[in-house]
């Protein structure tokens, strides 16, 4: 494409691109798709954005044609990929001149160069690092800016490369020019501090815009090309909090000034994350500045909440620092650990400690109270509880708001220091409410609170008061017993308990009802309060709008009916009724329908076999969450799959319905080995369904995994719970079809070019050896029936291993066979004779109809079905026929004479 012919041509067609009209808009789009292959198209793109004459519109189009096409076309190996020689003249024309006037064109063409960048720096662009640097220096104002915007999106995208030749090349980077970017840095907040005295706003806001950037390149450099932090960085943060005093309130300076402010702890944050030793030289200084500024006067009056957060966040992360612990034996211990443990057990005395605890929990008015509710919450708590309640208990909250955050911290510190900490607090309790505290330090304070008396004499009374302005307490009283109930609570105290949480339930304020989600408690107790509380929880169910608070609401009766299981069933007509329209409603919350799924969960298991007249609603709702074609099954998989195992699992049968489901399946299996093969097998187990499935139709289901079982048999498993299994299949498979495994026996053979009998040898031998893997006394009978079921035999393979076997079988009926003192006789445990309904306790949940349907399959298992004891007798008295007497007892000397005893008494006792 020539440039000078064609420039005319695309510049008309991204002036029809801009068009509001799609009868031009559409075929001008299509026309610069065609011209993306083509070259020298973005030859003419670089020549059009960078004419500042030209229309603001077409220009950012032409920077988004370009910068779409350094991802399709500028590698190497990409499909119509940029010819080198045209690279090498963009790259040349895009560092020319940084003079952009408009500021989103100039953000969206250094971003477009640090994607160029990304794939040609330093091997193919060498030239490029120089260049910026000379630029940063330049007088003229909006170059330097320019020039400084790019230097920093090259450097954040550079820093963005993980593979270890990018970052080795990055940190040589750093190494060359971390100096120069702190001098820049320095330069630049030095400029500042200086204008803002001159009071030209419009200059210092400039040169606060140049201080940020470069700080945003230095924290790059310093967090990801493992360079030290230089010492002169630690003391600017004191020069620009005062500095904020000279604007005020919503201005752009000061604005401007709070964002490199913030800027500066997250380079410590980042610094102490990614590299906490290095970091500890900074350890003291760190905490004097964040501990001054929050715990003392010298903050006042200059520090912000965004502020305050990043310095708690500080302070948390190096008192919870790994790194920063000594090990529990002092000589195992890093010196690096030894010594960042020495600072901080200096820098947090008593009397700092003291302090610290003391700001964070008190609730007098006029002094540092971060656990109490700022106005603005107040107010969003009258006027939206439901929003306040799902703000509050927001998961990551604490890494941006002040509340959470003091809490998080809090918690953190007193865990650490609670030998300081603990009078502190108890001395705090006796004069002032300082629930939040006490809350979050419920296993700390485990021995030195006394809750139930606390909760008898005093919080009692105060969930009882119910003028509205004491709503606060109420809210936090509950929350403090939530957090101590499963900590240090008597049961006895239980129905007081929900006597008040009945009562609360009924507050029209949904923030005091919310946070009661927490039933860990005895069935019989909270039976008479159960009608009341969950027809009160439905109530609110459907009386919220809030799709995170309906989450919490489900939550809540999800754990009611875990709890009573059974018992909920009286009670569910109204919820199963509207779970059908909660969950059309919750079409697009993927999240709430999450809860759904658990809700239908737990109900499942409480109905039981009552389950199947959920069908009509059921069925779909397990269709579309394990339908991998459907979008929300990314969400929805999980649950969705759990609910179709309990639903399953509490099926009085099986129904055409449920069958229909399994079309999913195949999708589903996909993910794993031999996923062909076994939905093969369902299909044709399916296509002529039967009550039972035999154990010769399975053998053939799963043919295609068994070599690889006895593969790891014959070639010793190392892992014993594997091992157990791989034998378990495989004495199922010669107990029971013996023909399937003499043919996978010779299959195998071929493989490991040896005979048969020979093969067979060796799986005996390792299953003799490995039987001590098998734990489970099911298993160990089988594999006892599965060997004696190869005798009588005049294989001479089998005849060198009947000590082995004997000795399996003796181990067996040791596990299995129990002693009748009166009759003198032995008796095999897991027989089985008949169908029997357990008799249940009042703690026990029935079985669900897969339990029965278990128990009925285990009838027709020779484990339960076969005496162990006769079965070995009759095997034995076949091989003596077959060999004779005197051959036969030739065979049975080669087992330890102890072992045949210990035989021997157990076959006379029949």
């Amino acid at each position: 494409m020539d440039i000078q012919s064609a420039s005319s041509v695309v510049l008309q067609a991204l002036t029809q691109a801009t068009s509001q009209d799609t009868a031009v808009l559409k075929p001008a789009e299509e026309q610069l798709r065609q011209w993306e292959t083509q070259p020298g198209f973005y030859s003419v793109l670089l020549s059009i954005f960078n004419n500042h004459l030209l229309d603001v519109n077409v220009r950012w189009l032409a920077v988004l044609y370009f910068k779409n096409g350094i991802d399709r076309y500028w590698r190497r190996v990409a499909p119509h990929a940029l010819s080198e020689e045209e690279k090498s003249s963009l790259r040349a024309g895009l560092i020319t001149n940084f003079n952009e006037p408009v500021n989103q064109i100039a953000t969206q063409i250094a971003v477009l160069i640090a994607k160029v960048a990304r794939l040609d720096c330093p091997r193919q662009w060498p030239e490029l690092i120089p260049i910026l640097l000379e630029s940063v220096k330049v007088q003229d104002s909006l170059q330097q800016h320019r020039a400084l915007l790019t230097f920093y999106h090259v450097t954040k995208t550079l820093a963005s490369k993980r593979l270890a030749t990018d970052r080795r090349l990055f940190q040589d980077l750093a190494s060359s020019i971390y100096s120069f970017a702190c001098s820049l840095w320095n330069h630049h907040t030095d400029t500042f501090l200086q204008q803002i005295y001159t009071g030209d706003q419009q200059a210092s806001l400039s040169s606060l815009e140049r201080t940020l950037l470069s700080l945003k390149v230095l924290r790059k450099l310093t967090v990801h090309g493992f360079v030290e932090l230089q010492n002169n960085m630690e003391v600017m943060p004191f020069h620009l909090l005062f500095a904020g005093r000279q604007f005020g309130p919503g201005s752009l300076c000061r604005e401007k000034l709070e964002k490199t402010i913030i800027l500066f702890t997250k380079v410590l944050l980042d610094f102490l994350e990614y590299h906490p030793c290095p970091f500890i030289p900074l350890i003291q200084c760190s905490l004097e500045f964040a501990v001054s500024y929050v715990f003392t006067e010298a903050g006042e009056g200059v520090v912000f909440e965004r502020f305050i957060v990043q310095c708690m966040n500080l302070i948390k992360m190096i008192v919870k620092n790994d790194a920063y612990k000594p090990a529990k034996n002092i000589e195992d211990s890093k010196p690096e650990s030894l010594e960042a443990h020495k600072i901080k057990t200096a820098f947090f005395t008593h009397q700092t400690l003291t302090e610290i605890g003391r700001r964070l929990t008190l609730i007098y008015p006029n002094i540092d109270k971060y656990f109490l509710l700022t106005e603005e919450e107040l107010t969003m708590w009258e006027e939206d509880p439901e929003s306040f309640a799902v703000e509050e208990t927001g998961g990551d909250s604490w890494k941006y708001s002040l509340r959470p955050c003091t809490e998080v911290l809090f918690l953190d510190i007193f865990h650490n220091y609670s030998q300081t900490l603990t009078p502190v607090l108890l001395e705090m309790v006796q004069n002032l409410q300082v629930y939040n505290a006490v809350g979050l330090a419920a296993y700390e304070l485990f021995d030195n609170v006394d809750f139930d008396q606390w909760f008898k004499n005093q919080l009692l009374g105060e969930l009882q008061v119910s003028h509205n302005r004491y709503k606060l307490i109420r809210r936090r009283v509950i929350w403090l017993i939530g957090q101590w109930i499963s900590v240090k609570f008597k049961p006895e105290l239980r129905p007081l308990l929900y006597e008040v949480i009945l009562s609360l339930m009924q507050d029209p304020d949904l923030v005091v009802t919310l946070p009661v989600d927490d039933f860990e408690f005895r069935t019989e107790q909270f039976l008479p309060y159960l009608e009341s509380i969950f027809g009160l929880l439905f109530q609110l169910l459907q009386q919220v709008n809030e799709c995170d608070t309906k989450m919490q609401v489900l939550h809540v009766i999800s754990c009611v009916i875990e709890r009573v299981s059974i018992q909920i069933r009286p009670y569910v007509g109204c919820l199963v009724q509207y779970l059908p329209v909660l969950w059309k409603q919750s079409e697009e919350h993927n999240m709430l329908r999450c809860a759904i799924l658990t809700t239908l969960i737990h109900l499942v298991q409480g109905l039981g076999a009552e389950s199947k007249n959920l069908y009509p609603f059921l069925l779909p709702v397990i269709q579309l969450s394990t339908d991998v074609s459907q979008p929300p099954h990314v969400y929805l998989l999980e649950d969705g799959l759990e609910l179709w195992l309990v639903t399953l699992e509490n099926s009085p049968a099986i129904t055409p319905e449920l069958l229909r489901i399994f079309q999913n399946m195949s999708a589903l299996l996909e993910m794993i080995n031999y996923a062909e093969a076994l939905c093969r097998s369902f299909y044709e187990l399916l296509r002529d369904i039967t009550t039972e499935v035999s154990p010769v139709l399975g053998s053939h289901m799963f043919q295609p995994l068994l070599p690889a079982v006895l593969r790891g048999i014959v070639e010793g498993e190392r892992y014993p719970v594997v091992m157990s299994t791989y034998l378990g299949v495989t004495g199922r498979i010669l107990l029971q079809n013996s023909g399937f495994f003499t043919s996978l026996l010779t299959q195998m053979a071929v493989e490991y070019n040896q005979e048969a009998d020979q093969l067979l040898g060796s799986m005996i031998e390792m299953w003799v050896d490995r039987m001590d893997n098998i734990t489970q006394p099911e298993r160990r009978k089988l594999s006892a029936l599965a060997l004696t079921s190869l005798l009588p035999s005049d294989n001479s393979v089998i005849q060198d291993k009947f000590c082995g076997i004997i000795n399996i079988c003796v181990e067996a009926l040791h596990d299995v066979m129990t002693e009748d003192p009166e009759t003198a006789t032995f008796k095999d445990c897991m027989l089985m004779s008949h169908f029997e309904e357990p008799k249940l306790t009042d703690d026990e949940e029935p079985p669900t109809e897969q339990d029965k349907r278990r128990k009925l399959l285990a009838l027709e298992d020779p484990v339960h079905s076969v005496s162990l004891q006769q079965f070995v007798y009759e095997k034995l008295k076949a091989q003596q026929m077959l060999m004779g007497d005197q051959g036969f007892q030739a065979l049975m000397e080669t087992v330890d004479t102890e072992v045949v005893r210990q035989l021997q008494e157990f076959i006379h006792s029949m």
